[in-house]
């Protein structure tokens, strides 16, 4: 088949989904045409069936804001039409979906074809972006618009129902981890180089929203230290990062955490890590902490959204509420306390992780692509 996939490049959640399954259908043989304004992240690998359009969008003095929109959609009916694609499967609602829409009545007023639209919701675009008035009239009407829609998690399907009129069912396909990556065996001279004399490693990676409550991963890391040498790795970057800096410095520990910005390399930097800690207010479904549970980290995680669907409490991890730093502050104590309990609990999250692996889910995608494959499809 012959697919194009329009997401954003970026480190998010999303970004890296799109981005992986994209790699994954190119492995199996599928032509993957990636649509946006530049090249994902995780696309760091030459595939011959992987193609990039880069959406490029004129600056005018007239507009204050350039229409990203109206780039994208041309940019896909330009795929659709010289490339002769099957699909589009777009990643976020906002704007692919309403871009996809465009696109799709664009090529049907061209040639008659009739491109089948497969959006997945992701997050954000539900919970938060797409609640706003300015949008959600459109956010609506283009989702509803989908040949198919898919989100990444129960919790998610149950937010888009409560706070959308979708009149449309929507199937649920978990987000996925590469197990094989991520699983390997740790760089013994990084972990010296992050904990010369044996402390334990905690970590966190995001984007350094206000959503993820950094500031409590900060407080969290600062009660453990108290009582066990440890260092916490911040990976990534974003608004809250300087405020966090800040809070380091304040309480104490700023020697003992290292902020390294945006990584590609996830999988070394999970391997040595004990602990990954994930304080989110909210999150449709917790990817990154399915990735470090791959690498064989416990997660110690807020309650919110799709976490429960990942991270089973006492089992791969332990979860508390929203805020709870003195519940997670405790819990990460008594685990890196206990060395046997602590090693049990790892390889239970490697086992939780296993069942979310690529191999499982790439065909649940494909299936649905072959509803829409027509005669001359690969």
């Amino acid at each position: 088949m012959k697919i194009g996939i329009a997401c954003y490049p970026t480190f998010g959640g999303s970004g890296v989904l799109a981005t992986e399954l994209g790699k994954a259908l190119a492995d199996k043989g599928h032509s993957v045409h990636f649509i946006t304004y530049q090249q994902p992240v995780r696309l760091n690998v030459f595939n011959a069936n992987i193609f990039y359009h880069e959406v490029r969008v004129p600056t005018y003095p007239l507009f204050d804001y350039p229409p990203y929109e109206l780039a994208l959609a041309s940019t896909m009916v330009d795929a659709i039409i010289n490339h002769d694609l099957d699909l589009l499967h777009v990643h976020y609602a906002i704007p692919h979906a309403s871009a996809a829409y465009m696109a799709k009545q664009i090529v049907k007023s061209k040639n008659g074809r009739n491109i089948p639209v497969i959006t997945t919701l992701h997050g954000t675009d539900i919970t938060l972006v797409g609640k706003d008035k300015t949008y959600e009239p459109v956010v609506t009407f283009s989702i509803n618009e989908s040949d198919i829609i898919t989100s990444v998690s129960e919790n998610l399907k149950e937010e888009t129902y409560k706070n959308f009129p979708i009149t449309k069912p929507i199937e649920v396909i978990t987000n996925f981890v590469d197990v094989a990556r991520f699983a390997k065996k740790p760089i013994d001279a990084f972990k010296k180089v992050v904990a010369p004399n044996g402390e334990k490693i905690l970590l966190h990676a995001s984007n350094f929203r206000k959503v993820k409550r950094v500031n409590d991963v900060v407080k969290v890391f600062a009660e453990v230290n108290k009582h066990i040498p440890s260092k916490l790795m911040m990976v990534g970057d974003g608004p809250e990062r300087p405020v966090a800096e800040d809070l380091a410095r304040q309480l104490g520990v700023a020697d003992d955490v290292r902020f390294v910005g945006k990584q590609d390399q996830m999988e070394d930097i999970m391997n040595v890590s004990d602990i990954f800690l994930l304080t989110s207010e909210y999150e449709s479904f917790g990817l990154s902490a399915l990735e470090a549970m791959a690498a064989g980290a416990i997660v110690i995680s807020t309650n919110a959204g799709g976490l429960p669907e990942i991270n089973i409490d006492g089992v791969t991890g332990f979860m508390a509420d929203v805020g709870d730093v003195d519940s997670m502050s405790k819990k990460a104590i008594a685990i890196l306390k206990d060395d046997a309990t602590l090693s049990k609990m790892k390889n239970q999250a490697y086992e939780q992780a296993c069942k979310f692996d690529i191999q499982n889910i790439i065909p649940l995608y494909e299936k649905i692509y072959s509803k829409f494959c027509r005669l001359d499809c690969d």
